[in-house]
């Protein structure tokens, strides 16, 4: 038997529930994998309170990393005793250990370890294909950060500075900015109380960004999008606050015919050989010390909604895992 968080009813945090259930053999592709630490991620409560549609009663969470305790029939591509992490699963993660499809799965070097790879896999790969996918980004350009203090933006704005990009991050509190500058922002705007769009003009000599990359949404779209220089990206990867509003397709070209788009890291990682390449040089950059992951907070799996209470409050900082 093993232990999970599941829920039968959208809502606040307190639908979470710990239960024991019984976890099975694996099927045909599928493994059975004994998690060693799990991924916290603002997603999970957009499951939770419905924004992203799940089929009821469900297990919660999309990221771990553990050891392959059982392949099914038909699996050639892991063994047991690997050591694997994975992200954008099938909800379930927050469980002590479950079976799932093979497919999903990411070899995990020695040198990472399960803690660091639960608390950056989705944040980590996020962040490689924002910098290497989206936009041809060159040394010397200069991009908007929102959430520059956040598990996303502390490794966002270390690996941007190996590009050699500046970073311009925003925040919400001084004590926030400091940690955002202490990982690689090069100039922080506190939001509360400076405009956005006037200190990125500020900074840019009023020319805005290229790109600015905003996991905020409702509440900094409108910013956002004043922050983009003539013919640049907007590009919309979460709703922290809350949905964007709908776009008015004219304000895009009063704003200097600027694109949006709202990625999604499913669409950047469904391609096998894709996913290993952005994997492996995630892994190689934090294994060589080159990326750091700060785990700020860590739960068990138990208190999962005081976990998600933290999370939706702003009090979390960096990335957040559960340790087994």
């Amino acid at each position: 038997m093993a232990q999970a968080v599941r829920f039968d009813e959208i809502g606040g945090p307190e639908v979470l529930r710990w239960e024991t259930v019984e976890v099975g053999a694996p099927g045909p592709g599928e493994v059975r994998i004994n998690h060693e630490a799990v991924g916290l991620n603002f997603a999970d409560t957009y499951f939770r309170t419905g924004l992203y549609p799940a089929r009821l009663p469900a297990g919660m969470g999309v990221e771990a990393a553990g050891i392959v305790q059982e392949v099914g029939p038909g699996v050639t591509s892991v063994s047991e005793g690997d050591r694997v992490t994975y992200t954008g699963s099938p909800l379930g993660a927050y469980s002590t250990e479950r079976v799932m499809p093979v497919e999903h799965l990411i070899p995990l070097p020695d040198e990472v370890g399960f803690d660091t790879a639960a608390a950056m896999t989705m944040r980590g790969l996020t962040t490689a294909y924002l910098l290497r996918r989206i936009w041809p980004l060159a040394s010397g350009d200069t991009v908007l950060l929102h959430a520059a203090a956040g598990g996303v933006g502390l490794i966002f704005s270390q690996w941007a500075k190996l590009l050699g990009l500046r970073v311009i991050g925003s925040v919400s509190t001084d004590e926030k900015a400091q940690v955002a500058r202490n990982h690689g922002c090069d100039e922080v705007i506190v939001y509360k109380r400076e405009d956005i769009a006037t200190r990125v003009r500020e900074l840019t000599d009023g020319a805005g960004v290229p790109v600015v990359f905003d996991s905020i949404g409702a509440t900094t779209f409108e910013s956002s999008l004043k922050s983009v220089a003539r013919r640049g990206l907007l590009v919309c990867f979460g709703t922290a606050s809350g949905p964007i509003p709908p776009i008015d397709a004219m304000q895009l070209a009063v704003n200097g015919s600027v694109f949006v788009t709202r990625p999604a890291l499913a669409d950047y990682i469904a391609d096998p050989a894709e996913r290993a390449d952005l994997a492996s040089e995630l892994f190689s950059m934090v294994a060589a010390g080159h990326i750091t992951i700060d785990i700020n907070q860590r739960y068990e799996l138990a208190d999962a909604a005081a976990a998600h209470r933290d999370l939706e409050s702003g009090r979390s900082v960096g990335s957040s895992v559960f340790s087994l």
